[in-house]
């Protein structure tokens, strides 16, 4: 039997057991799609029993609601994302914004090293000798920005 026959044999009670179906399949493999599949086909079967209506309007119905919920889904996503206990999790650079540490290697030529951590970083900044007191104030891809730190205790007292 093929999806167009299961339709037109049983009406609204396919689209109500069709979403019923992909209800579940968000249960097994959750993402957040099959949610609004299932939902849109629920809407199109009680919609059919109250108001019946031909096939190609039935399809219609349910892509338009389909559409129509995942697009507000997405606007709603959007605008408020997750909140986590690690927002720099991926983000190593940004995790030091702010970090005073002491350069393991002098900055020449706009670039030297530093440990934070139990790493060495590639910092860049002015020039600066090793043992220097510097502050991490951005990055440049895998390179952190550094300031002096010392100027800053210096003008503050």
């Amino acid at each position: 039997m093929d999806l167009l026959s299961f339709f037109a044999e049983f009406g609204a009670w396919s689209w109500i057991v069709g979403g019923l179906v992909l209800l579940a399949i968000e249960l097994v493999a959750p993402g957040g799609v099959f949610v609004w599949l299932g939902g849109a086909a629920i809407i199109t079967g009680l919609f059919t029993m109250v108001n019946p209506l031909s096939q190609p309007f039935q399809f219609a119905l349910f892509g338009s609601l389909s559409l129509l919920f995942l697009i507000a889904w997405i606007k709603i996503r959007r605008r408020s994302p997750p909140e986590t206990d690690s927002p720099h999790l991926n983000k190593r650079t940004e995790r030091h914004l702010g970090k005073e540490g002491f350069l393991s290697e002098p900055i020449v030529g706009e670039t030297g090293r530093m440990e934070l951590g139990e790493s060495v970083w590639r910092v860049t900044g002015p020039e600066l000798p090793a043992g220097h007191r510097v502050r991490v104030v951005g990055s440049k891809g895998a390179m952190l920005e550094v300031v002096s730190a010392e100027e800053k205790r210096t003008e503050t007292g």
